[in-house]
């Protein structure tokens, strides 16, 4: 067999891949995948933030803006002084934080951006913040990171606005994460996101700057279905995306996330992977997780998934808080959801699944040169860890469900 025709069977076969794999997440989910979409990835505040602010100060008419985190720091300042500007330029900004997640935020801020025009609003205000709301949402908050831009750019992934992002995670002060900007038909799937939140302010979701745009496809473009989730009592289709990923693995999946206390179903999806060989690696965070209580969580179930065969890694140099899957490096799933029942039931969501075997292995190359900077949990030495932290960790279980 020559070289050619051995890149061809590869190529052949990846392409089978991706056809069953869109075919399973349409048929499953209902929603339609879409080509033509140019996706970058973009690994950590160095890269992430000078893009989005890029397609900010680039901005002509339309600026949708959706975070869960807008805490403190010079980049928040950064953001606040490019979105102020715009507004001020003619362009329509919409802005809409979290009012939990975003609780840190400075005042001023707030007033300089509403100053200078920018529609700024509070995502389910709690009932000390002088919102009355069904007590039944209150737990509920968007975590959705969206960013979009003239209606043709958008911005997705895990990073926040704050200094905890900054830098290139070369220590405990900057944290890993990854986002992705996308131009394509799937930036209207990252729209729709942003306009079910926003619905929930009673302001108009169509204005009169709204161009509802024909999106230029790009030649060998990657195939990209974007995916909700919003709280439910039952399955919804973050835990759709997720369960169908994890049982189309054949040889190898791998997983970052920040928070990881996935129920019984899905712990046990993870060994049956195992069982039917494939290689299964989750990456968490290690000594500097932020929430050591959800850490605590996770480490609970620790002993049932490396005992199982699942390999456990605990990212070293600073807060892991990308969220990644990627499936026999054909296809990945990145955007603002973790492993865990708040983001499955409890949260807001938004994920892209992306069909595309360039963009699937260059996160798999990320996960490799992070998997550098991790210590694997060993099952014989967790077995031996302290008696104390074997009943803090029993102690988190009653409350699983709201992590």
């Amino acid at each position: 067999m020559t070289a050619a025709h051995a890149v061809d069977e590869i190529d052949s076969a990846d392409d089978r891949r991706v056809h069953d794999l869109r075919r399973r997440l349409e048929a499953l989910l209902g929603i339609p995948a879409t080509e033509g979409n140019s996706l970058e990835l973009l690994r950590n505040g160095d890269q992430i933030f000078p893009s989005m602010l890029a397609a900010i100060r680039e901005a002509s008419e339309t600026i949708d803006f959706l975070t869960f985190v807008y805490w403190r720091g010079d980049i928040a300042h950064e953001f606040a002084r490019a979105l102020a500007e715009r507004s001020r330029s003619g362009v329509r900004v919409r802005v809409l934080i979290d009012a939990v997640g975003g609780r840190l935020i400075e005042s001023d801020l707030i007033s300089h951006m509403t100053d200078c025009g920018v529609q700024v609003e509070w995502f389910r205000k709690p009932v000390w913040q002088g919102q009355l709301l069904s007590p039944f949402k209150h737990n509920h908050r968007t975590h959705r990171k969206v960013l979009i831009c003239d209606e043709r750019v958008g911005f997705t992934g895990g990073v926040g606005i704050a200094e905890e992002w900054c830098g290139d995670a070369r220590d405990e002060t900057e944290w890993r994460d990854t986002h992705a900007r996308v131009q394509g038909p799937a930036v209207d799937g990252l729209s729709a996101s942003f306009a079910q939140n926003w619905a929930e302010t009673g302001l108009p979701l169509i204005d009169p700057v709204r161009r509802f745009p024909e999106h230029e496809l790009c030649d060998d473009g990657s195939v990209v279905q974007v995916a909700r989730g919003s709280a439910t009592v039952g399955w919804n289709d973050m835990a759709t995306v997720f369960r169908l990923m994890i049982e189309s693995a054949q040889d190898r999946l791998q997983i970052q996330t920040a928070y990881f206390v996935p129920d019984d179903c899905f712990q046990q999806l993870l060994l049956d992977a195992v069982e039917r060989g494939v290689e299964v690696d989750v990456m968490l965070p290690g000594p500097h997780a932020d929430k050591r209580f959800c850490q605590l969580a996770s480490e609970s179930i620790y002993s049932t998934l490396v005992e199982g065969g699942v390999r456990v890694w605990a990212f070293q140099p600073s807060m892991l808080h990308a969220k990644v899957m990627t499936v026999d490096g054909v296809a990945a799933v990145l955007g603002s959801a973790n492993m865990n029942r708040r983001s499955m039931q409890l949260d807001e969501e938004v994920v892209l699944t992306v069909l595309d075997p360039r963009v699937a292995r260059r996160l798999e190359a990320d996960f490799a040169a992070d998997l550098e900077r991790c210590d694997r949990i060993e099952p014989r030495r967790w077995q031996d860890r302290p008696r104390g932290q074997k009943v803090q960790e029993l102690a988190t279980t009653v409350i699983h469900r709201f992590l």
